[in-house]
């Protein structure tokens, strides 16, 4: 918000300098983001009277004129406007001067006579909207002076924050200044001369939405003539960053910017009947806005009517039709209270922000509506003659009384850490327009508003009621009058302290498990990226990725989810209008982006949030997803590049389970079908008594890799729960010592049939290696002669070792004899020779 300085010292004496002003406001908590000379841009523009003012010999519409700037020779300008004479005093353009918009004047010669300056009118100036006449300044104006002194100004722009609406006007901040200084705050004296007849002859108002219209107040002036408002108003509201437009519009954003009370001028000709209906717009309403721009109105929006249709959009923008107009001499004034929310939703629907749609979001002082109808009708008067109506029309007419809100002194120091004493936190409120009284016995305390509202008993403490003024809708819980106290005493003054509590001696990190994840996939070559978690519906459709309610769950609180999408209300774009439920979409929309910069390898992951409603409710998970594809192994002088597979993939589950201390997963082939390749999916689970990892491995179908444009054969994707994602610690690891004793390798080659999987096989030979076996790993895959085309070899290094002796050659072989045989019972398999 612009403050011009003048303006504010109406209704409060300031005596510090601009810079103090802005920094004592900023400790207030009303940031002023700058300091701004008005007028600056206004170089070499002094006051000068006119001496001579003659026709052009050469031009009809020209005048030949003589100046006098207070200093040397008077100057020989031509100027083209017809308003000025001798005698009067103007602004001068020197030769040299820049104005507004770096607008630079020479000597010039126009229809051959020289021209020594140039005399400026209101609108060159930035001063005044008028561009048809030369600025007539008052005669009494000094002679030579440089309009900067003369008219220039200081402006502070403020940043006011949402919850203080009731400081979005000159009156506001007048308030705040005086809380910081103690100088007494002048209220506009607003009486109304009403001459005219009663106001229910002219005027009508009803309400039919009072749950969006808490109050309607309206006034009528008749005789009005329509023009230009005084130069000083026009200055003023220049200033403030607002446009002038005419006396009776001027008039309306005067009050709202000196009161923050935004009120409507309809022409009161265009209000049919003189009727006014607040009400819902009706299905297929249409709306010319100010803007001149034809709106289709939704049957949520409330409108401002009369009974032949729509004429304002309540609390936005009014209708073209019922606007200000030079033949106009009826007005009707609205204002009045609208419903916060609706506002917002109404400006944001029709990409429709303005000053009194701003106001009106932030919320309105109730009595505002009376206040602000008088005031406009006031200047109106004073600026554009006519005679009001005797009488407003007030369809709430009684006024709430301030609320009452109880607070302990003693909570209030705690919550400062500073003991600030009763007499001393009434004299902070009192202040801010907050009086105090004692409380009566029983009081209870309002600590909590939203979401759940919360009173508690204050004991034995001593309580005080803080009579709340009707514009500080802000204050509703206890916290809120401390805040008040530290506010008005100064921020700066609260002593700094560190806790005096014990802190832990030790507390585990919660992010200790994906910082172990993501240490191990970066060492493996993957490179980690973190994606919107805002997504377009359809990729989420198009992908079909199943839900983990399929997938094995695992114990300890990781239970498998599932659930409905999550759409957003109103999303910024389609893009971003659900929140996902799986990664594998995302990683594939980066996949896609380094396709099109020419890098087809890749290997990232993510660890990041699914999203989805769990019977009725919103919920929330993480997940490790990852994604491969390109050459995992480029060619080099003494080998092909090899790219990567679902084996690769496995291998990165199985490095994640050893660096998290776990056993080694098992996997069961997915047969499900798209988005899967077939015969390449599988579900990954680490089988041991603390199971903490579970998910899916596969390489996508193609259609999946055409429905994303991607030019890759072969992607290969995982996702997977992990326990300790979600703010937990890694599973405690049992170090065992180094065997003191050898141990046996023995390799084993099996002729399976081509549907057993290896994981079968290791199973087998894991349930009847006994106590001796150690490990197991496959190391070889055969296909080809001379086994049959229905087989394949699968080859295996055991390890056989015991933690208190050597074994013997007999145990060893009595070992692998037992693998042999079960092998052969139970997989029909025999060993390759």
């Amino acid at each position: 918000m612009r403050v011009p300085l003048s303006w504010l010292r109406e209704y409060v004496d300031v005596q510090m300098s601009p810079e103090q002003l802005a920094e004592r406001l900023t400790l207030l908590g009303m940031e002023v983001k700058g300091v701004e000379q008005w007028g600056a841009d206004w170089r070499s523009v002094v006051v000068g009277e006119l001496l001579t003012v003659e026709k052009h010999p050469h031009a009809d519409r020209l005048h030949l004129t003589t100046v006098n700037v207070g200093s040397g020779e008077p100057l020989h300008i031509v100027c083209g406007a017809n308003n000025i004479a001798p005698g009067q005093r103007v602004p001068v353009a020197l030769p040299g001067a820049v104005l507004p918009g770096d607008r630079r004047i020479e000597r010039t010669e126009k229809m051959g006579i020289a021209s020594e300056g140039m005399l400026c009118s209101g609108d060159e100036l930035h001063i005044t909207s008028d561009a048809e006449g030369i600025l007539i300044l008052p005669p009494s104006t000094q002679l030579g002076i440089e309009l900067s002194d003369l008219y220039g100004d200081v402006v502070l722009d403020v940043d006011v924050k949402p919850n203080r609406g009731d400081v979005l006007c000159l009156v506001g901040l007048a308030r705040e200044v005086s809380a910081a200084t103690g100088a007494p705050v002048r209220w506009p004296e607003i009486a109304v001369e009403e001459t005219g007849g009663p106001v229910a002859d002219r005027l009508r108002v009803e309400v039919r939405e009072p749950e969006l219209c808490t109050r309607f107040v309206g006034r009528w002036i008749s005789g009005v003539k329509i023009a230009p408002s005084p130069d000083w108003i026009q200055m003023r509201l220049q200033a403030a960053g607002m446009r002038p437009v005419s006396n009776v519009v001027d008039a309306s954003n005067f009050v709202m910017l000196e009161l923050g009370k935004p009120t409507h001028t309809f022409n009161g000709a265009a209000v049919r009947e003189g009727t006014i209906i607040v009400r819902r717009a009706l299905p297929g309403e249409r709306l010319e806005t100010l803007d001149h721009v034809d709106r289709e109105l939704t049957p949520d929006t409330l409108i401002i009517a009369d009974p032949s249709g729509p004429i304002g959009i309540a609390g936005v923008m009014g209708g073209a039709e019922s606007e200000i107009t030079d033949a106009t001499t009826e007005i009707a004034i609205e204002s009045a209270v609208f419903d916060p929310v609706s506002i917002r939703r109404t400006g944001h629907r029709y990409a429709l922000r303005s000053e009194a749609s701003l106001r009106f979001e932030k919320g309105q002082e109730f009595r505002l509506a009376r206040i602000g109808a008088d005031r406009v009708a006031q200047l109106t008067l004073a600026w554009a003659g006519g005679s009001a109506s005797k009488g407003r029309v007030d369809t709430a007419p009684t006024e709430p009384a301030s609320a009452r809100l109880a607070f302990r002194p003693a909570r209030v120091s705690r919550l400062l850490g500073a003991e600030i004493s009763g007499e001393e936190q009434r004299a902070l409120l009192l202040r801010v327009g907050v009086e105090t009284e004692s409380a009566p016995s029983g009081t209870r305390i309002q600590v909590a508003v939203e979401p759940k509202p919360l009173v508690v008993n204050p004991g034995s403490e001593e309580i005080l009621i803080a009579v709340v003024p009707t514009w500080r809708r802000d204050m509703a819980i206890e916290a809120d009058v401390a805040e008040e106290v530290a506010r008005v005493r100064g921020y700066e003054t609260t002593p700094a302290h560190l806790p005096d509590t014990l802190m832990p001696a030790y507390r585990p990190s919660p992010l200790r498990v994906r910082d172990l994840i993501r240490e191990t996939l970066a060492g493996a070559g993957l490179s980690e990226v973190v994606t919107h978690a805002l997504v377009a519906a359809p990729d989420e459709a198009k992908l079909q990725w199943p839900d983990d309610a399929t997938a094995p769950a695992l114990p300890g609180g990781l239970a498998a989810q599932s659930g409905e999408e999550i759409a957003v209300t109103n999303p910024l774009s389609a893009q971003h209008s659900v929140l996902r439920r799986h990664l594998a979409a995302s990683l594939l929309d980066v996949l896609s982006l380094n396709e099109r910069q020419g890098r087809p390898d890749v290997a990232i992951f993510e660890i990041g949030k699914h999203y989805a409603r769990i019977d009725g409710k919103p919920r929330e998970w993480t997940r490790l997803a990852f994604l491969l594809t390109g050459a995992a192994e480029p060619a080099a002088w003494n080998r092909v590049a090899r790219s990567y597979d679902l084996d690769d993939a496995k291998g990165i589950v199985e490095l994640l389970c050893r660096r998290l201390g776990l056993a080694e997963p098992s996997y069961v082939p997915d047969a499900r079908g798209f988005p899967f390749h077939p015969g390449r999916a599988l579900v990954a689970r680490q089988e041991s008594e603390n199971e903490a990892v579970a998910g899916r491995l596969a390489e996508l179908h193609p259609e999946a890799l055409a429905a994303w444009d991607l030019r890759a054969q072969r992607v290969i994707v995982a996702e997977l729960a992990v326990a300790g994602l979600d703010a937990a610690t890694p599973l405690r690891v049992h170090v065992e010592p180094i065997p003191r004793f050898p141990e046996v390798e023995r390799d084993l080659a099996v002729i399976v049939a081509e549907s057993r999987t290896a994981a079968e096989v290791e199973a087998t030979i894991r349930s009847h290696g006994g106590r001796l076996l150690r490990h197991v790993r496959l190391f070889d895959r055969y296909r080809g002669m001379p086994l049959a085309a229905t087989e394949k070899s699968l080859a295996y290094r055991l390890v056989l070792g015991s933690k208190d002796r050597t074994l013997t050659e007999g145990e060893a072989d009595a070992a692998m004899e037992a693998v042999r045989k079960g092998l052969e019972t139970d997989l029909g398999a025999h060993i390759r020779s």
